[in-house]
C-alpha cells in the first residue's frame, strides 16, 4: 500500500511479500522505489527524502504487540537502504494498514495497538478513532504541511530515550563543540545535534530553499555530524541518514522554539515526528545549547509547540519523579492513498 502517514509518504510491505535476504530485499525496493534521477520517474519515489520511505510490517508473534515495524529510508541519489532511525510519521500509518491487510479488527469506539519498532525495539501505542468499528477517515484534525483535514491518530511513545545510541546523551555531555559550534547530541526516539541557529551565522527564519542552497553551510553541518557520529555510539555516519542536524531560534508565533532541521542532506519542510521530540527534550536540559532560545513551559506533561517553515508540531513529553523522559505522545493524521502491485 502506498500511504500518507503524518507529514511524509511512504510505501507499505507486509514482510512475507519481500526476500528474506537483506541485500536482496534492499536491491528490490531500490527498483521499486526509483533512482538516482531526482524525480524518481522510474518507481514509485517521490522525488524527495520524505517520499521515499518504506514500512515493512509483520504480525507480531509476541503478547501484547501487535504489530512489527521496521522503518527503511530509501536515499534516490545514493541508492541505499538505511535501517539505522526510526520515522513516527511512517509509523502513523501502521494501524491503517494492518486494519485494510485484515490483520486487526476494528473495536468500537477507539482501537488501540502497540506497535514495536524493529529499528530501536523502542514500542509505540497507537489510537485510532473507530466508531461503529469502522476506520474514522474525516476529521478536524490538520497536520502543517499536510493539506486538509483528518482524523486523529494518536501516537504515545514509550521509553525511547537512548532507543538509537543506548543513552539520551550519547556523548555523556550535555554540551558539545565542533568546529567552534557548540551543540547538544540527544537521542530521545531520533539521534539529533541541536544547535542555535544565530551560531552558525543564521536567523533561524530561513525558508528551507535558502538553506539548501547554502552549499557553504551543508558542508559545516556535514563536517560536525561526521565528528559527533562516533560520538553519540553510532560509528561512521557517511552514509547513515542519522544523525539529524536542528537549529533553533527563538519561536516566532506563539510556540516553544522555531527549528529548521536537516535530515541530513536536505532541509526538511516541516520536522519529523521523533526529532521534533529529541529537539523538543534538548530545549528541557538544564544549560543545553538550546535551552536560551526556548521557552519550555511549566507543568508535566509538558506541551510544547515546535515551530517549523510551515507551521508548528504538538509535542507531549512526560517525566518521572527523578525528571526522567518516561513518553512522548503526537497526534498525526494518516491516509491510504493506494494499494496494489508493485512491479520489479
Amino acid at each position: 500500500m502506498m500511504i500518507r502517514g503524518g507529514s511524509s509518504r511512504g510505501v507499505y510491505f507486509a514482510a512475507s511479500d519481500l526476500p528474506a535476504d537483506e541485500v536482496e530485499r534492499d536491491s528490490v525496493l531500490l527498483r521499486v522505489m526509483g533512482g538516482p534521477d531526482p524525480l524518481q520517474v522510474d518507481g514509485l519515489g517521490g522525488g524527495h527524502p520524505l517520499t521515499s520511505k518504506v514500512a515493512v510490517l509483520n504480525r507480531s508473534p509476541e503478547y501484547g504487540i501487535d504489530l512489527d515495524y521496521l522503518f527503511l529510508q530509501v536515499d534516490p541519489q545514493a541508492q541505499t537502504v538505511s535501517s539505522v532511525q526510526n520515522c513516527g510519521n511512517i509509523l502513523a500509518g501502521t494501524g491503517l494498514y494492518a486494519v485494510e491487510a485484515g490483520w486487526l479488527e476494528p473495536t468500537v469506539g477507539t482501537t488501540t495497538l502497540r506497535v514495536r519498532m524493529l529499528n530501536t525495539g523502542a514500542l509505540c501505542q497507537l489510537d485510532m478513532l473507530t466508531p461503529e468499528g469502522r476506520i474514522q477517515t474525516e476529521g478536524a484534525t490538520k497536520i502543517d504541511g499536510v493539506p486538509g483535514s483528518s482524523a486523529p491518530i494518536v501516537c504515545n511513545y514509550l521509553d525511547i530515550a537512548g532507543s538509537a545510541c543506548g543513552a539520551l546523551l550519547p556523548t555523556g555531555r550535555v554540551v558539545d563543540e565542533f568546529d567552534g559550534v557548540e551543540g547538544t547530541c540527544i537521542d530521545n526516539g531520533m539521534p539529533v545535534i541541536a544547535m542555535k541557529a544565530l551560531d552558525l551565522g543564521l536567523s533561524g527564519r530561513e525558508s528551507p530553499q535558502e538553506l539548501d542552497a547554502d552549499e557553504a553551510l551543508k558542508n559545516r553541518l556535514e563536517s560536525i555530524r561526521l565528528q559527533a557520529g562516533p560520538q553519540m555510539n553510532l560509528g561512521d555516519v557517511a552514509d547513515l541518514s542519522v544523525p539529524k542536524l536542528c537549529l533553533m531560534s527563538p519561536p516566532a508565533r506563539g510556540g516553544m522554539v522555531m527549528t529548521r532541521t536537516f535530515i541530513p542532506h536536505v532541509c526538511h519542510k516541516t520536522i519529523g515526528v521523533l526529532g521534533a521530540v529529541s529537539a523538543a527534550s534538548a530545549c528541557m536540559l538544564e544549560g543545553s545549547a538550546v535551552a536560551a532560545v526556548a521557552d519550555v513551559p511549566e507543568g508535566n506533561p509538558k506541551v510544547m509547540n515546535v515551530e517549523h517553515a510551515e507551521g508548528s508540531l504538538e509535542v507531549q513529553v512526560s517525566l518521572n519523579a527523578n525528571d526522567q523522559f518516561t513518553s512522548a505522545g503526537i497526534v498525526r493524521t494518516a491516509r491510504v492513498l493506494f494499494k496494489g502491485e508493485g512491479f520489479v
